[in-house]
This record gives C-alpha cells, structure tokens and sequence, in this order.
C-alpha cells in the first residue's frame, strides 16, 4: 500500500469517528430536550425505573397497600440463642432501595392516607364487632349480653339550618325576629348538599362560648356519664358503690362524630359483664331493661362545671336533648341493631377527619391569620375563632383552645373503648403482621434474644414515586370492589 493511500485510509478512518461523536452527541442532545419537556414527575418516574433496585422498592410499596405518607426507618433486627448466641434470624436495610425500608404512615384520615384509613376502618370494624359477637379473644357469649347502642348529642347553642325529610327548615306562621334584626324561621326545604345547612339563623346570636367549652369538655362529660351509668346500677342492685365491680363490670367503645352544625356527637355501645369482665355474666337483677334506665339517667343528670371567668360568667355543660339508646341483637330484629350493622356503623365514621365532614381542618392552626385564610364556612371560621379568643385566658390554659382551634376545640380521640371491652388495634396489627410473615417468625420465648436498632430517616414521597403508589393504591381497591361484588353475587 502506498503512502497516499494509507494517509486517505486515516483520514477516512477519523471522519467517521468525527461523524459518530457528533451524532451521539446529537442524539443525547435530542434525549436531553425530550426529558426537558417532560414534566418532573415523568422524569423522576423514568428515574424510578431505571434503578437496578425498582422491583425491590415496588415490593415495599405494594406491602403497604401504596400508603400516601410512608415513612422510612433504617437499622437492623438479629434473633439469637439466649445460650449459644447462634443467629436464628436476622434483617437489615443495608440492601434495601436507599437502605431504609418503607412503613405505613396509619393515619386513620381517608381525606390524608385513602389506604391507611380503609385499613384502620377494618380494624376498628373488628374491634367493634368482637366485643359484639366475640373472636379476636373475647369469648363468644358477649353476644347473649344486655348490649344498647347509645347516641348523646350536644345541647342546643341556637337554631340553625337542618333537612328533614322534604319538609321545610323552620316554618313560622308569623315572621319573628331576634334582636339583630334577622328571622328566626326558614320556609325553605333544604338538601343534605345545601350550604346554607348548620349553619346558624343568627350568627350574632349564636353561643359560640358555649359550643366551644362543650367540645373542650366532652371527654370529662362522657366519664361523667359512665360514672353515672354505674352509680344507678348499684343504687338498683343494692350494692354499695364501691363495690360494685365485685358483681358487675360496665364496658362501653364509643365514636365521636361531627354532626352539621359542626357540634360533636358520641355513638356509643354500652354492655353489662360479669365482675370477670366478658368472661362472665352480669347478676340477674341487671337487665338490659335496666341498663336502658341507667343511661336514660345519666344521660338527663350528667354535667361539668366550667372554670368561671369574667369573659363569660359561669358555664355549666350537659348533653343534648337528642337522646337515643336502642338495644343490639346478634342479628336484625325489629328496631334493634344487629351486631355487624353497629360495627360498620362505627368503622364508617373513625376514618372521616374533620375537613371531610366540613367541620373543622386536619391540621393545626398557628395564628389568627392562618383561621382567616382557610377555606372553611362562616361558621366553622368563627368556631376557630372563639377557640383562639379563649385559649387566651388564663383560666382556659389548662384545656389548650388554641392548639386544637382546628378541630373546634375537642380534644379528645374519636374512638375510645374501656379495657375490658374487646381487643387492641395493637393485637390487630400483631396479628396481621404474623400472618404476613407465616412460619419465618422466629418463636419467642426464654431462649432467645432479639437486639433491634432502628431510627427514623424521612417520610414522602418523590414526584413520580407518588405517582406509582396511586397506581397501586387504586389496584388494590379495584381488587378489593370486584372481590366484594363477586362475594354478593355468590360467584
């Protein structure tokens, strides 16, 4: 080969070296724009899946149902031989996706976590159900129990807005007016969709001190009532106070629910056991005729006295006139409530937070300024408001009206049960998680020792990881809609 020739080879040799730098560089320049205009979350997505680590990091969202909120704890557990120190188990997050692994958040908001509050809804049917029909360790004979289903109401604070069943709100013949001029009758006939329903006639007149401290004492009121409830019970069995839990023992779970008028209300089951707690019988002089007495006193007779202030005067706080107590059957019967119906009843409402019934906020409020600038009704608005006024007093500083402004003031947990009514929702996700684990759980006992180290990392989720998990979240209810329509269609 010649000299020329070999010089026309190389130079032939680095323009096509020439040409494919620049069209790689072309091409990465084309990707380049092509992401660019993708949005951050299609992007962070396509990050997502390109992680050698993708497949494990969907494994931990799909065991947490696609949780909203997870959050991220990084550590270890080892499971040793108490005496030979042999490892019988161990987990770390050393290979886990960003060596942390994914929990849920369990709030029980649908309106704050769609999958955790259906899964804090099963558990509080559960609960519920258990201590109506037995299982989950209660034994089965609760079901033969003097049982009510109770309803205590807020007393009135000023008329406002209702529905009732196609009739008109508050008709008057004449056509009153309070002492600011407004009407004290409404010839409309409102829908459950109506704004103008809850609200008050006359916002001037209303007692907003009053609804305010009710919801600030509401949990003392209801330990008013229980003490009440078994105060009757022994004055009728003719046993002294004191001792009554040696022949009787009162269990109750109760729910707290906003009505409209953005007042809180108590559904309640009350049942009658035996000094053994649901493991024995209640006396045969305590009836469920009885135990209807009981509640239909304390509910009349129960009340908390305010702190008095030169701001207010001197309040005194009672339950509602809206008294209801209906008996429980193991199944349908007449106007008794069976077993399952008041357990999904309770379940339906532990998972609504106070922003999805329009009564209130899921999140704290930190100033006057943050109560004017969120987007509740006027009447909400002005609840808050009287919580902020009112935490201001130094005699009010022990119930903390500010910090819980955005639920008007109550402070109290929306399901409590006494201990002896069934199981825990502890039990419940103990119970879950060994099922999910089946036989890889190491047996505890005296002869091992488990050493456990973990902290708290982070919470959240990146734009596209979000994305993902709304896609599983919205599977597993699909699954869960077509499983439960196969079940009714006895497929």
């Amino acid at each position: 080969m010649s000299a020329e020739s070999g010089n026309s080879s190389t130079r032939k040799t680095r323009s096509s070296a020439a040409s494919s730098a620049q069209a790689e560089r072309s091409d990465a320049l084309a990707r380049e724009l092509r992401l660019q205009a993708l949005s951050e979350a299609d992007r962070d997505l396509i990050r997502l899946v390109r992680d050698p680590l993708f497949s494990r990091w969907k494994e931990q969202i799909k065991a947490i149902g696609g949780c909203a909120n997870p959050i991220y704890l990084s550590g270890s557990t080892v499971t040793r031989h108490a005496v030979t120190g042999e490892v019988i188990s161990s987990y770390s997050t050393d290979g886990e996706p960003g060596e942390r692994l994914a929990v849920r958040c369990r709030n029980r908001r649908a309106s704050v976590c769609e999958p955790c509050s259906r899964l804090h809804a099963g558990d509080t049917f559960q609960l519920v159900r258990a201590g109506l029909s037995g299982g989950k360790g209660v034994p089965d004979a609760v079901r033969d129990r003097s049982r009510l289903f109770v309803t205590l109401t807020a007393p009135s604070f000023g008329p406002v807005h209702r529905v009732i069943d196609g009739e008109r709100c508050r008709p008057r013949r004449d056509d009153p007016r309070c002492e600011h001029g407004r009407r004290l009758g409404c010839g409309l006939v409102h829908t459950e969709d109506d704004p103008l329903v809850g609200l008050p006639l006359c916002p001037d007149c209303y007692d907003y001190v009053g609804h305010v401290l009710w919801h600030a004492h509401a949990g003392r009121l209801w330990d008013r009532f229980t003490t009440a409830v078994r105060r009757y019970l022994a004055s009728a069995g003719g046993v002294p106070r004191s001792k009554l839990g040696d022949h009787l023992v009162v269990s109750f779970a109760k729910v707290a629910e906003f009505q409209r008028r953005a007042a809180i209300h108590f559904h309640g089951v009350v049942r009658l056991d035996g000094p053994h707690g649901a493991g024995s019988s209640a006396p045969a002089w305590a009836t469920e005729g009885l135990l209807l007495d009981a509640v239909e006193q304390a509910a009349a007779s129960s009340f908390v006295t305010v702190p008095e202030s030169d701001a207010y005067g001197t309040e005194r706080v009672g339950w509602g006139g809206q008294f209801d107590a209906v008996p429980i059957r193991p199944a349908p019967d007449g106007d008794a409530m069976s077993d399952g119906a008041v357990a999904g009843y309770v379940a339906k409402y532990v998972s609504k937070g106070a922003a999805e019934t329009a009564a209130g906020l899921d999140y704290r409020v930190t100033s006057l300024e943050d109560i004017r600038a969120v987007v509740v009704n006027s009447h909400v608005r002005a609840l808050m408001g009287t919580c902020w006024r009112l935490g201001g007093l130094p005699e009010l500083e022990h119930l903390r009206p500010r910090p819980w402004a955005h639920s008007l003031g109550y402070r109290g947990h929306i399901l409590t049960k006494s201990r002896r009514y069934s199981t825990t929702y502890g039990a419940l996700r103990e119970e879950r998680a060994d099922h999910r684990r089946g036989d890889t759980k190491p047996q505890d006992g005296p002869d091992t020792v488990t050493e456990a180290a973990w902290r708290y990392v982070g919470s959240g989720y990146t734009p596209g990881e979000a994305d993902y998990a709304v896609g599983i979240a919205e599977d597993y209810a699909t699954s869960r809609q077509l499983a439960r329509e196969a079940a009714e269609e006895g497929w």
